[in-house]
């Protein structure tokens, strides 16, 4: 992935004429000292631009349809370094579509205690100035992230840096598509959702197509551009041919599924996508070595049609762009229930993303024992033991609701042998069962977003921009204190809705 490249964040100040041009020199001069510093920043992921000191109110609306209409521009900065009127920036805050933080610091850190005069007093007003900008904007209902500090300091820099990744997933799934080959798994429900609701609330759209339409692409593989690949993938991983004596066979088989499928999700320029296993028509095996391949090049992924997943798996790995660690589509699938000892083994039939290997991970062939078609090739590995987040969005009918949960990864007791998939072992926090209680009264799926690379403060912050409800479940979770908020949150969606 290299999604921010092309990407700006817009820096613009708010003050007024009322100060004389002096000291609107300063607060541009100030404006544009900060700019640098922050892009200095290693914890600053994308260019952040100084657009201009804001006076009045055409200025301001002017640079709001700016923004809006700036493809490059995925959010915007705004700092009140002296005091600007707010009725001011009522057109412009109505105008403005793309998220904006406001960003409540100040020049200078400290007060020139000897030295401090009303010249001064006028030129740094940001402690009363953000609270007039902060009032207009609470009065107007407008969401926004809120950043308090030292602009140098590196909390305040991290905050920064995390919210401008939230904000390049938002935009990144601003006209996304979704690739649904196939449909949902028969009859499950946490899969399923309003897609129309979705694409007006998230800005993605999911795509049906069937199977035909993948098999056709795949078909038009060459066999030489299989057999080029495939030496490259031999290359890449540690293989254990004796696990299947149709293990050439079966790698060509999945190779040759990956280049058609990648050719597809191209050609349609596709950010995501999803299968399900009850609907192979026309492929040898269940793209299994293919998704983890995908997801590893920054794709989405959500099974058995879970379109949810697919397109919260691509806003995760667009947050997790050029950080450690690993992002991927996972499933909660077993418990391990022994005394003051209880953890989840997470895993999937297949699809787990290479990213989250610790080490280079084994390519083998084994029987899949479901879908009935032929044994598919797929990446085994660990995960190595560090802090890790899921996550989950799911459709409640009148709203979409995000579920976090803080979870600490560990190695497994002991080895796997004969568990031939990728797989994780965690402790949710603050323990299993009041993690699982709270995931489930909150109606939390069992697929999820999961990620070594980000933490919750990522997903808060897009969920805070998408204007969803979300629920953190992490050490201090409580399920009498869960349930008093899933009662509030109840009240509250009804009257908003």
């Amino acid at each position: 992935m290299d999604n921010f490249k092309d990407f700006e964040v817009w820096f613009v100040t708010g003050s007024q004429h009322l100060y004389g041009e002096e000291v609107l020199k300063d607060v541009k001069q100030d404006s544009q000292k900060i700019v640098k510093g922050l892009n200095q920043s290693d914890k600053i992921p994308i260019e952040i631009k100084f657009k201009s000191v804001l006076t009045n109110p055409d200025d301001i609306k002017k640079f709001a349809h700016q923004a809006n209409s700036n493809d490059s521009c995925i959010g915007v900065i705004t700092w009140m370094h002296t005091f600007s009127p707010a009725k001011m920036w009522i057109a412009g805050l109505k105008a403005l579509d793309k998220p904006f933080v406001h960003l409540h610091t100040q020049y200078n850190k400290e007060i020139p205690w000897s030295e401090i005069d009303m010249n001064f007093m006028n030129t740094n007003q940001s402690a009363h100035g953000g609270r007039e900008f902060g009032f207009m904007v609470s009065r107007m209902k407008k969401r926004r992230k809120v950043i308090v500090g030292y602009w140098q300091d590196p909390e305040v820099l991290s905050e920064l840096g995390r919210w401008i990744r939230a904000a390049a997933a938002w935009h990144d799934a601003q006209g996304a598509k979704i690739a649904r080959f196939g449909d949902n798994m028969r009859n499950v429900a946490v899969t399923e959702g309003d897609k129309v609701e979705a694409e007006l609330k998230f800005g993605y759209s999911v795509n049906g197509f069937g199977m035909g339409d993948l098999v056709e692409y795949v078909n038009q593989v060459s066999s030489k551009a299989t057999e080029k690949e495939v030496k490259k993938v031999k290359n890449k991983y540690k293989i254990t041919q004796n696990t299947n004596y149709k293990f050439d066979e079966s790698l060509n088989d999945a190779i040759q599924i990956e280049l058609g499928m990648r050719a597809f999700l191209q050609d349609g320029n596709f950010k995501g996508f999803t299968t399900t296993f009850e609907n192979l028509h026309g492929l040898k095996q269940l793209p299994g070595l293919a998704v983890q391949r995908l997801m590893a090049d920054g794709y989405g992924f959500g099974a058995e049609g879970d379109w949810k997943t697919a397109a919260l798996v691509r806003a995760m790995k667009v947050m997790a762009e050029g950080l450690p660690g690993g992002t991927s589509f996972m499933e909660q699938y077993t418990y391990h229930l022994a005394d003051h000892d209880m953890k989840v083994l997470g895993a999937h039939m297949l699809e787990v993303c290479e990213t989250l290997a610790d080490g280079t991970p084994t390519l083998e062939v084994h029987p899949l024992g479901i879908g009935g078609k032929d044994d598919p090739a797929r990446l085994i590995f660990d995960t190595p033991a560090k802090p890790a987040i899921n996550a989950s969005i799911i459709d409640l009918g009148n709203r979409f609701r995000m579920v976090i949960n803080d979870v600490e990864v560990e190695k497994p007791d002991k080895s796997l042998p004969k568990l031939p998939v990728a797989r994780v072992v965690w402790k949710p926090k603050p323990d299993l069962k009041t993690a699982v209680k709270a995931w489930i009264l909150s109606g939390g799926a069992h697929h999820t977003g999961f990620s070594q690379s980000i933490d919750s403060n990522y997903m808060i912050d897009f969920a805070e921009i998408a204007g969803i409800e979300y629920l953190h479940i992490n050490q201090d979770t409580t399920i009498s204190k869960l349930k008093d908020k899933l009662k509030l949150n109840e009240i509250y969606y009804k009257l908003e809705g």
